[in-house]
């Protein structure tokens, strides 16, 4: 479980912004599941999506997601586990290959999973919600922002400590 509460280049949940955002969210609860839910709302609410605002810069380190309160869902996602591990909640990082119109070409879309002592892993979905995509926290029931429809869609099964270096390589080009 330890890799799932790192700090990390990119997870820099050490950064004093970043550490502090974590604590503010904190504020007034004991319970994991609670902290874990401010910290999901707060990422999902107040942490807009680039492609839904035309917003940019885009970025990679958590630090820098916060500093500019935009990003893609990759990036969001990063923020959020450094927001949990910072909370001593281990999470990590999941990842959906979804069409983007109904059919393919096929994109990769960034989530999370989080620990949760009463549920085991649980993914959440910190995109941002708008008309048609409604992201909720819910344990044990997954409320993801795409579900998989489509033949040739697919839930990886895999929980990341790290981005992959194809999303870090992509949002360095970008």
């Amino acid at each position: 479980m330890n890799k799932y509460l790192e700090a990390t280049e990119y997870i820099d949940w050490k950064k004093p912004a970043v550490l502090t955002q974590a604590k503010i969210l904190a504020e007034g609860s004991s319970a994991p599941e609670e902290i874990a839910r401010k910290c999901f709302e707060f990422v999902r609410d107040e942490i807009k999506h680039s492609w839904d605002y035309k917003l940019s810069p885009v970025t990679y380190k958590t630090s820098d997601v916060l500093n500019h309160g935009t990003d893609y869902c990759y990036a969001k996602s990063h923020l959020l586990t450094a927001l949990l591990r910072a909370n001593n909640i281990p999470a990590g990082l999941c990842y959906q290959r979804l069409t983007i119109t109904d059919t393919p070409p096929f994109c990769l879309h960034g989530l999370n999973a989080v620990y949760l002592e009463a549920f085991g892993w649980y993914r959440i979905d910190a995109r941002g919600n708008k008309q048609g995509v409604s992201a909720e926290f819910c344990p044990p029931v997954e409320k993801l922002a795409f579900p998989v429809t489509m033949q040739g869609e697919a839930d990886l099964p895999e929980i990341w400590a790290e981005p992959l270096p194809v999303v870090i390589r992509v949002l360095n080009r970008v």
